[in-house]
């Protein structure tokens, strides 16, 4: 009832997207991997047994999660005609790290762990993520959604060589898997390998902040549609004038064509509202 509401609010800063709101382990529950919010959300049991992931069921996402499918048809009812909706799931890492931690990874160190000692059982978990994680995309898009982002969160805690094991192989197989053509979006927080996120067979970039878009094109070539990046933070800390120089910046260095300014990772909760009308504002204007 909550996801309604709060989706829409972004429409008050003249946005030219809103993102569906749900919880990013909402798609564990049908499952058999149940979750409580304490206030955060925290696993009844953390999944790190072959027994447990071997119980984990798949499910039809339209019979599992009705509401999901609900919300959207909803948004996409009343929103604007030029407004697009967008949905969302956590990429299949992501989520396998806060099933084997139990909660929030934090710092990742008890997720890791599990991939060095058990591969074997991380592979079995990540291939089940996968087939779930592309059918609850093509439901999103069903239901509403005119584009999905995965949401490679735990991206900044990866080497370059746990990123290439664990995590692109199944960006692939849930891209791939989909059935619908619609935009697909990959975010990997703050990663700074955008060669290895181009391999994902994603439609969009979303990179960070810790390189320019104009070196990360450089890199990638004219044809790649990239997202992103100025700093969060910058919308905390900035003045308005140093937040309008970043956006503009950050559309020049995108040459304005195949370029979506955004930020490089969500809004913050201490974010000064006057703030993101600056930036919102500066993306208009520009």
């Amino acid at each position: 009832e909550h996801a309604y509401p709060i989706s829409l609010l972004p429409k008050r800063i003249g946005v030219d997207a809103v993102i569906f709101f749900q919880d990013i382990l909402t798609p564990l529950a049908p499952m058999g991997a149940e979750f409580l919010f304490r206030p955060g959300p925290v696993l009844e049991e953390r999944i790190a047994r072959e027994d447990q992931i071997e119980g984990l069921q798949s499910y039809d996402p339209s019979e599992g999660l009705p509401f999901v499918g609900e919300t959207l048809s909803n948004l996409r009812r009343d929103l604007e005609d030029d407004i697009a909706l967008l949905g969302f799931a956590g990429a299949p890492l992501t989520l396998l790290f806060f099933m084997v931690s139990g909660k929030s990874p934090g710092d990742g160190q008890v997720a890791q762990e599990f991939l060095r000692e058990r591969p074997d059982l991380a592979h079995q978990l990540l291939e089940k993520l996968s087939a779930v994680t592309s059918e609850y995309l093509d439901y999103q898009i069903e239901s509403g959604a005119q584009a999905v982002q995965l949401f490679e969160s735990i991206a900044d805690l990866l080497s370059e060589e746990e990123y290439q094991e664990f995590a692109l192989p199944y960006q692939v197989q849930v891209f791939e898997g989909m059935k619908s053509k619609a935009p697909k979006i990959l975010f990997a927080k703050q990663f700074p390998h955008v060669g290895l996120m181009k391999e994902s067979r994603a439609d969009v970039l979303s990179v960070s902040s810790l390189r320019s878009l104009s070196e990360i094109r450089e890199e990638l070539g004219e044809d790649t549609v990239l997202q992103g990046n100025v700093s969060n933070r910058l919308l905390v800390d900035g003045t308005p004038e140093e937040i309008e120089s970043a956006a503009k910046n950050c559309i020049m260095s995108g040459a304005k064509r195949g370029h979506v300014l955004n930020l490089d990772h969500g809004i913050l909760p201490e974010t000064p509202w006057e703030n993101v009308q600056v930036f919102v504002k500066t993306a208009r204007e520009s």
